[in-house]
């Protein structure tokens, strides 16, 4: 069998990324990522179940953060030159999302120099970098960097020094609802090749783009799959009227069973489990009664898909900031870390972990670990399983983006 191409996955979370290079024919060298609840989900699933990495020895097999492997290993990333063809993932993306308080000083936003110098010393072929869409917005003072954060690392990569040879980098938005994801979620993609590679290169790194936007019909068909795909697609096999169990990993909550599948999506989703197991993760929320009867009056009153915020708030006495009645014929809108921003689409309760991961594009397979939920100043630091699902790259998107870098690294 031929070698496979490697990589390192940066800010590697519960590995939604890593999966779908892994289903399309990549190897792992190793992941960084910070939290151990996330990196307990990467390490069961891709490491312990698929033997998916490489693992070097000068490195433990647990979670880190990236300055930490910089100060302390930087011997050997550099000693990685020449054997790493892909460096992928981006930074934490809190300190420029839209849809949080999108704060400049937030100190996750600097990591973005943590990816740079960790890009200079390793020096791979080519570079996938995935961020949300605000990375391309300026911040109203931005006065630290003057420019969008996206123009700044292009920028820096692009520049050839003494020991870095530079990138050829190429950025663009991308909907992952067009990819087959049942979510509107677009995010900011940028690959980049390296100088000395692309000079010998038949490709360019916006030929990622065209690859990925002309194969995306045969890839989706190959899966069994239509163009798109609508939440009740997704997860009408997962309602609680199907029936119920004791949830096995939580004593005093419930998951609803399995129903038949109903959709392609599901049939695809649900490979390599049996239809008489409670579905991992799937525990439904303990709503109180005046709960329920505000979400039963939101399902039968309020527009969906529609987010009810500002005064309309008030004719159904919302108290939170904005909420959203999903609509099931339309792929869902962009996942937060906060299930309680969201309301099920015909029960009145927020999605479960699961279905979360359904529409992100997990398979069923895929097992979640640690905490649900975290509050209060625990969120800046806690990745439970809801942050760990909502901050993923889909991994449906991952395979593709896999199969459009093996063919621009491999001609």
């Amino acid at each position: 069998m031929p070698t496979k191409n490697t990589y390192i996955d940066l800010f590697a979370g519960c590995g939604g990324l890593s999966l779908g290079l892994n289903q399309s024919g990549w190897k792992g060298l190793f992941a960084i990522e910070k939290s151990p609840y996330a990196f307990a989900t990467l390490k069961h699933n891709l490491i312990d179940k698929l033997n998916h990495f490489d693992w070097p020895e000068w490195l433990e097999k647990t979670q880190h953060d990236i300055d930490e492997v910089l100060k302390r290993k930087t011997k050997e990333l550099k000693e990685l030159r020449g054997n790493v063809d892909l460096v992928a993932g981006g930074p934490p993306c809190q300190g420029f999302s839209t849809a949080g308080r999108r704060e400049e000083s937030d100190h996750r936003n600097e990591l973005i120099n943590s990816y740079i110098q960790f890009i200079r010393l390793v020096q791979p072929k080519i570079i996938f970098f995935e961020n949300v869409k605000g990375f391309t917005q300026r911040f109203e003072k931005n006065r630290s960097k003057g420019i969008k954060y996206s123009e700044f690392v292009q920028k820096a990569l692009r520049h050839s020094g003494k020991d870095f040879k530079g990138y050829q980098v190429y950025g663009e938005l991308i909907d992952f609802s067009e990819f087959g994801v049942p979510q509107k979620r677009t995010r900011f993609i940028l690959v980049g090749i390296r100088k000395d590679i692309f000079e010998k290169s038949h490709f360019k790194p916006s030929h990622f783009f065209e690859l990925i936007k002309s194969k995306r019909e045969s890839f989706l068909v190959s899966k069994g799959l239509g163009l798109t795909q609508s939440l009740q697609d997704a997860i009408s096999d997962l309602l609680e009227k199907n029936g119920t169990a004791d949830c096995p990993d939580s004593i005093g909550f419930l998951s609803s069973v399995y129903s038949k599948v109903q959709s392609p999506y599901q049939k695809l989703m649900r490979l390599k489990v049996s239809s008489k197991s409670v579905p991992d993760s799937h525990r439904l929320a303990n709503h109180r009664k005046e709960t329920i009867s505000l979400f039963q009056t939101l399902i039968s009153r309020a527009p969906k898909g529609k987010k009810i915020e500002g005064k309309e708030r008030e004719k159904y006495n919302i108290k939170k900031r904005g909420i959203v009645v999903l609509d099931p014929d339309k792929p869902a809108p962009t996942l937060t870390s906060h299930p309680d921003d969201y309301v099920h689409y015909c029960e009145p309760r927020i999605l479960s972990v699961r279905e979360y991961a359904r529409i992100q594009t997990f398979p069923d397979w895929f097992e979640f670990k640690e905490k649900y939920t975290t509050g209060g100043k625990l969120r800046i630091v806690e990745v439970p399983r809801y942050t760990q699902v909502g901050n993923a790259i889909p991994p449906l998107f991952g395979e593709q983006a896999g199969l459009a870098l093996k063919q621009i690294l491999n001609g």
